[in-house]
């Protein structure tokens, strides 16, 4: 294996380009081919085009990723950043060898473990436990090597009850955990993790960075990890990299890298929008069904996103259905704008749906007490079943950001103090026992 500085070298990409084609790629039938492309040669209009779309999309191309060099070392923690359609997912894509470069070399010394989506690598028709069979047989392990993992896996999945159920009858949760519980204890020299804990709940979120904490520090093990949660972020990984349009903008420092990426994204941030379309809204998780989701958002009676300290938020906003559904509900949560957690409103019931239905609501939220800043409102829409276990139908991650105001007499120190002020405590005379 190859050094560098007297350090082991585990990924390594040079001058890596991924193009993808723009436009249609076939009419679907010879015929149509032939139409389309006898067209194009005399200047004409594609007669197998969709009235309204943009003809100039046809032979176009889009570089997805246009000339990245980069060097990560054996037991590194890499955190990789950049909005949406940087190139993130498709870096991952082509270092899990789903797909191939355009251009360049891609040199990995190891063994991968990945999550690149929820239940990638599994068999819908398989159980749970032969889903980790064949996983750790395509990393080149054998029978017994599984084995000996095996009771470890399923402990860590949580999933013990329905480890011999097939997993297409499994939540997104469910998929989840099985699926990390895979990725970080199967034998492999790097793991790489693309958006997965958006979906497990907390408490397992907390366990699957504590496990990738543990495999980059104690066991040697490289990580990549993809997240828009800057918190997650920081506290997992010892460099980071700055995806914007298909480049390295930034790597090294943590923090510094946060702090650019935060800067651009909060640059197309508007205090005068209150009306927000989100039917096609790019900052929702692609791990949900989609079969219920929040489409209009209004911020009733502001002419504004700016809020007053203690001032309550009237929320319209339109939802629709692809199914029917006897209690859908809402939870609103509350992050700054450096991705921390502030608060959660925990449940509002919206009610019965029937499929296709559309209906409009007025929600009344008082996000009380929070100090000055920039605050993202994330909107989880879900389903809970008769035990109480909760099915995300949408995540809005965000739905708006807003800003909070103090008086300018209160003067506050977020970074030891907080987010939140609590009302004054009273206090009295009090005779002790």
């Amino acid at each position: 294996m190859k050094t560098e500085q007297n350090r082991e070298i585990a990924i390594r990409l040079s001058g890596v380009k991924k193009r993808y084609k723009l436009g249609q790629i076939g009419g679907g039938t010879l015929t149509a081919d032939l139409q389309s492309w006898w067209a194009r040669v005399r200047g004409k209009e594609d007669p197998n085009v969709t009235v309204d779309v943009d003809q100039r999309l046809i032979g176009q191309t889009f570089m997805a990723l246009n000339g990245i060099d980069l060097t990560v070392y054996k037991g590194e923690a890499l955190g990789i950043i950049g909005s949406n359609g940087a190139g993130k997912s498709t870096m991952l894509k082509l270092l899990c060898r789903v797909t191939a470069p355009t251009e360049g070399e891609i040199d990995i010394y190891g063994r991968i473990a990945s999550m690149l989506e929820v239940g990638t690598g599994f068999n819908g028709e398989m159980t749970g436990r032969e889903n980790v069979y064949m996983n750790g047989t395509i990393l080149g392990m054998t029978k017994a090597e599984i084995d000996a993992k095996m009771e470890d896996i399923i402990e860590f999945s949580e999933v013990r009850e329905f480890i011999d159920t097939p997993v297409k009858r499994y939540s997104s949760g469910m998929f989840v955990k099985l699926a990390f519980s895979v990725a970080a204890h199967l034998d492999s020299e790097i793991m790489i993790m693309d958006e997965v804990l958006a979906v497990g709940d907390v408490a397992f979120q907390k366990k699957c960075l504590d496990k990738m904490r543990e495999a980059a520090k104690k066991e040697g093990r490289t990580v990549l990890y993809v997240s828009h949660n800057m918190n997650t972020i920081r506290r997992l990984c010892d460099r980071c990299i700055v995806l914007d349009k298909g480049k390295i903008i930034f790597q090294g420092n943590v923090d510094d890298a946060i702090e650019l990426y935060l800067s651009n994204t909060h640059s197309a941030w508007s205090e005068n929008q209150t009306r927000f379309d989100l039917s096609n809204s790019p900052c929702r998780s692609p791990y949900t069904s989609g079969d219920a989701r929040v489409t209009y958002l209004e911020l009733v009676g502001k002419n504004s996103a700016m809020y007053a300290s203690r001032e309550s938020m009237n929320l319209g906003i339109r939802v629709q259905t692809r199914k029917a559904y006897d209690d859908l509900k809402l939870r609103i949560e509350v992050r700054y704008s450096d991705d921390s957690p502030v608060g959660t409103m925990p449940c509002v019931s919206l009610g019965r749906f029937d499929a296709g239905e559309t209906r409009d609501f007025l929600v009344k939220f008082s996000p009380e007490g929070l100090t000055n800043g920039r605050y993202r409102i994330d909107f989880v829409l879900f389903e809970t079943d008769e035990v109480g276990s909760s099915f995300d139908q949408d995540l809005l991650l965000p739905a708006f950001y807003c800003e909070i105001q103090e008086p300018e007499d209160i003067v506050w120190n977020q970074t030891t103090w907080g987010h939140i002020r609590f009302p004054e405590a009273k206090v009295e005379a009090w005779k002790g026992v």
